[in-house]
């Protein structure tokens, strides 16, 4: 029964069985013996799957105008059988009244360079510069936000481990699914987003994050932390998410500290933990209300490291409801499925 349980999981995207732990392969493994790796331009190539797949890389803008904004490719692959690509912006405005802009656009005749580390797309382009440390990041695909920005990283990008992965599979040599993170924490930005209520200077800092879920996303994850933390010397971020039961819940963290031109420590010893929550009334979810993230790890050295943010996360700048163009019995099938309740709050802090 299992094995025809498995095999409709796989194409329809129901309810795996319980493999349980050993069906995972944690890229902690891969941190006990090597914590981090740099990365150079070969890892920044697009995977660009011909089966399931979701893929994005996202850039994190924090404007010294004290904006905050979001521009993101997603490219994604249903069963090998259709792939679709979207870019994505969001920005967040300081005033505290203004509405958040958001803006999401499917895109056409999409492809890539010869070696898959520029993306390209009618009105949108995302291209890595050949010195390998910065993007150019263009699109005309929505008039409310017009995007022409530079991010160029300032301090090295790391993965956790060799190669950033966490392999699924009842046969680990031979993984059905895998998770990858690849991180530039520390960037310069530069340019602007055209709004229809003007121009917005996006000058200051940035954190750009490539991210590969190579199997059913609610398969892979049902539920996520994600912190980034930026002061005018240090940045450090973190992700973390916990399998479904199908793999035993499993914990996966990854993440980091840097500082101009130098990682000071990454590795996968971090924790994400809500120290205080409240019931969110409309989808029953534990919100959480105060927070402490932890890091833990090494210097090119051997020197230990630690560091911690807590605290009260305050009024939430949004809540996103991932699955808010979907019939709400398909929001609750996939809720069911990997207990993932598909909603994102997000907040921001001034410290």
């Amino acid at each position: 029964m299992n094995w025809i349980k498995q095999q409709v999981a796989h194409v329809a995207g129901t309810q795996e069985p319980i493999y349980g732990p050993s069906a995972i392969d944690s890229v902690a493994n891969q941190a006990k013996t090597t914590p981090y790796s740099v990365l150079g331009r070969e890892d920044l190539r697009w995977a660009a799957m011909t089966s399931t797949c979701v893929e994005t890389q996202t850039f994190y803008l924090m404007a010294d105008s004290g904006h905050i904004g979001m521009a993101q490719v997603i490219y994604s692959n249903v069963a090998g059988i259709t792939t679709t690509c979207q870019f994505n912006t969001k920005i967040f405005y300081p005033d505290g009244k203004t509405p958040n802009l958001w803006s999401s656009d499917p895109l056409s005749n999409y492809g890539f360079d010869d070696q898959k580390l520029s993306y390209y797309a009618d009105g949108c382009a995302v291209t890595l510069k050949e010195d390998g440390m910065s993007y150019s990041i263009k699109s005309a695909t929505n008039e409310a936000s017009i995007v022409n920005l530079t991010v160029t990283q300032i301090a090295p990008g790391f993965q956790v481990g060799r190669d950033g992965k966490t392999y699924f599979g009842t046969d680990l040599k031979n993984p059905w699914g895998s998770m990858r993170h690849a991180f530039w924490p520390r960037c310069k930005v530069e340019g602007s987003i055209i709004t229809k209520g003007g121009e917005l200077d996006f000058k200051g800092r940035g954190f750009f994050a490539h991210a590969l879920q190579g199997m059913k996303p609610h398969h892979a994850a049902a539920k996520w932390n994600f912190v980034n933390f930026q002061t005018p010397t240090y940045s450090a971020v973190m992700m973390e998410y916990v399998t479904p039961p199908s793999y035993g819940s499993t914990i996966v963290n990854v993440g980091g500290i840097v500082q101009d031109g130098e990682i000071i420590c990454a590795g996968s010893a971090n924790s994400a933990q809500h120290t205080e929550i409240k019931q969110d009334p409309e989808n029953k979810w534990p919100e959480p209300t105060t927070v402490r993230f932890l890091w833990s790890g090494k210097t090119s050295d051997g020197k230990p490291v630690s560091a911690e943010v807590a605290g009260s996360l305050g009024k939430r700048l949004d809540k996103v409801d991932v699955m808010a163009e979907v019939p709400g019995f398909v929001k609750t099938i996939v809720g069911s499925v990997s207990g993932a309740k598909p909603y994102i709050y997000q907040v921001n802090l001034r410290f």
